[in-house]
């Protein structure tokens, strides 16, 4: 299987590293400092303890270069897909399959609209992994868990195949037949986890520590949960306190979210995608979302990024 991973960073560096280590045909497409360290010195995988692994990959910043492709990861930020899926023309032949790896709920519609919804495979990931340095991916801290799923009319059967390619590569991958229900629980997540933190640009412990960063958390849940309801989304009771129970015993202390990363570093944040979507559906829906709108609020003035300053060493994915 020809593999093409556009993005390195990360999400892209650590599954596409896990896939090239075990031999699997894969190529990654990144650009600047990352792209021209990986081609050097190669890929740096290095677990937050234990020793690192060396990849060699092939690296390029040319689609065009690679061919098509049976699989491509998409692993770029939300604001970057259009762009990437611009690019990934090359890559996409008569039967490749697309994998989104973006965080919120609207990537599989947008690669949808570019290519077909028969190709999309939605991939929600549980993986903490970050860049720590040019070339340098750093992961641990959650599951390493990959769940897809057919977004669409499909029968399964072709996200079951991408899932078993990608365990024969050693990522965590499973299957679940309602993907749209486990997007909104990550978004769920990602809004309290990334959202919180940035707000309040303090690491998960701190938060956790928090009686007041704590309410917070929760109460960014429970308007999510509310509002993919109102989407139509059927979640059980107690969906909000089931995610922050993960939230509490399965994320890291340590973490600082890629949110909280970007602010500190004054890049563009993927703020619109999360705690946006959240605020924007619940005006459309009428249900209240008070703490997802202050978020919202006091982080867009830094949204497209250029006012913060470098910091943090953790990426929650």
């Amino acid at each position: 299987m020809r593999i093409a991973v556009m993005g390195a960073g990360g999400q892209g560096g650590f599954f596409g590293g896990l896939l090239a280590t075990s031999g699997q045909d894969v190529t990654l497409i990144d650009r600047g400092e990352h792209l021209e360290a990986i081609r050097r010195d190669g890929l740096v995988l290095r677990p937050r303890e234990g020793a690192p692994t060396n990849v060699r990959a092939r690296a390029t910043d040319e689609p065009r270069d690679v061919g098509r492709c049976d699989l491509v990861l998409l692993c770029v930020k939300t604001y970057d897909l259009a762009e990437a899926l611009e690019g990934a023309t090359p890559l996409v032949g008569p039967s490749t399959a697309i994998v989104s790896f973006q965080n919120g709920v609207d990537a599989p519609d947008e690669i949808a609209r570019s290519f077909g919804e028969g190709r999309v495979i939605a991939g929600v990931s549980y993986a903490a992994a970050w860049v720590e340095a040019p070339g340098v991916v750093g992961y641990g801290g959650v599951t390493g868990r990959l769940i897809l799923g057919e977004p669409y009319a499909g029968t399964g059967e072709r996200a079951r195949g991408v899932a078993r390619a990608l365990r024969s590569g050693g990522v965590r991958a499973e299957v679940s037949p309602d993907i749209r229900a486990a997007l909104w629980r990550k978004l769920v997540l990602v809004c309290a986890t990334g959202g919180v933190m940035a707000f309040l640009r303090l690491p998960w412990g701190p938060v956790l520590d928090s009686r007041v960063g704590r309410a917070l958390a929760r109460g960014v849940m429970a308007e999510a949960v509310a509002v993919a309801r109102a989407s139509g989304v059927a979640f059980p009771e107690g969906t909000a306190e089931r995610v922050f129970e993960f939230a509490r015993t399965k994320v890291s202390r340590e973490t600082r979210s890629s949110m909280l990363l970007d602010l500190l570093a004054g890049r563009r944040l993927e703020l619109e995608s999360l705690n946006g979507k959240v605020a924007r559906l619940a005006r459309e829906h009428g249900v209240p979302a008070p703490l997802n709108n202050t978020i919202c609020e006091a982080l867009r003035p830094h949204a497209e990024g250029g006012r913060g300053r470098r910091g943090g060493e953790l990426d929650s994915g």
